[in-house]
């Protein structure tokens, strides 16, 4: 049985703040913790707190979404899911991976910069990935990129994790380059990153990834994310499509990133 932590959210204050800036209350022994949405290190060390918040309380949806799309995406073009080899970047505890494992993808890798996500990967699911790393996708040691790419992979997915500074632009970069021209990727971002009057450098570098000729768009849909701690619907878009060719540097260059 998951365990239950005694979670208060403040009130209506909350409204005022960005989305990577939300925070709730953790209730511990009767001492009150203070906690933002993106602490995810200290999120990952308490067994099924993640799981709590964002699916239980705040009915997440988005690794349900985006692997369904993936999926019609796959089988339209006359494919099969159980050829994927997939990179789930941002994979945390492994709840993407979960939803993967039952397209029946032939392999499944994790990458997650935390050290704590892999630790709760392990605890939470363990045996779940083929392989998980802990590292830093901008800037990847030479001996983990060759291990990376020893998995010859087709695949690439990663939800809720971009756009508010968790997976940076580079890292991005370099995981969207590691996957095989005609294989696949399938993400989300926040509704605002492809409107154009979002003017940061990521939101730029995300519309002309989308609109542009590296990667062949197969579907595009609006959907609710999950819900604000006020109850308020928020809207992603998840997309799934077919890589191209490899994306040049500048597409993602760095620069500041939007809640």
């Amino acid at each position: 049985m998951r365990m239950r932590n005694r979670v208060r959210f403040p009130n209506s204050e909350s409204q005022h703040l960005e989305q990577d800036e939300v925070y709730f209350y953790l209730d511990e022994d009767g001492s009150e913790t203070k906690l933002r949405f993106h602490d995810y290190d200290e999120i990952y060390r308490r067994p099924g707190l993640y799981e709590q918040i964002f699916y239980d309380r705040l009915k997440c949806q988005s690794p349900a979404k985006v692997a369904s799309i993936l999926r019609s995406a796959v089988e339209h073009s006359t494919e099969a899911s159980t050829t994927l080899r997939v990179l789930d970047l941002g994979a945390g505890n492994g709840i993407m991976g979960e939803e993967l494992r039952r397209l029946g993808v032939a392999r499944l890798v994790g990458a997650d910069i935390i050290p704590e996500a892999g630790e709760a990967c392990e605890r939470d699911r363990g045996g779940l990935y083929d392989a998980y790393y802990v590292c830093d996708f901008a800037a990847p040691d030479d001996d983990t990129w060759d291990d990376l790419e020893s998995w010859s992979l087709n695949c690439l997915t990663t939800v809720a994790a971009l756009g508010f500074g968790d997976i940076p632009p580079a890292a991005f970069l370099n995981a969207f380059n590691l996957i095989e021209a005609g294989g696949w990727v399938a993400f989300n971002v926040k509704e605002t990153f492809l409107d154009n009057r979002e003017t940061t450098e990521f939101s730029r570098s995300v519309r002309e990834l989308v609109f542009t000729d590296y990667l062949e768009i197969h579907h595009l849909e609006r959907y609710r994310h999950r819900l604000s701690i006020d109850g308020e619907p928020i809207f992603y878009y998840a997309i799934a499509g077919r890589k191209t060719a490899d994306a040049p540097e500048e597409l993602f260059a760095e620069g500041p990133t939007s809640g």
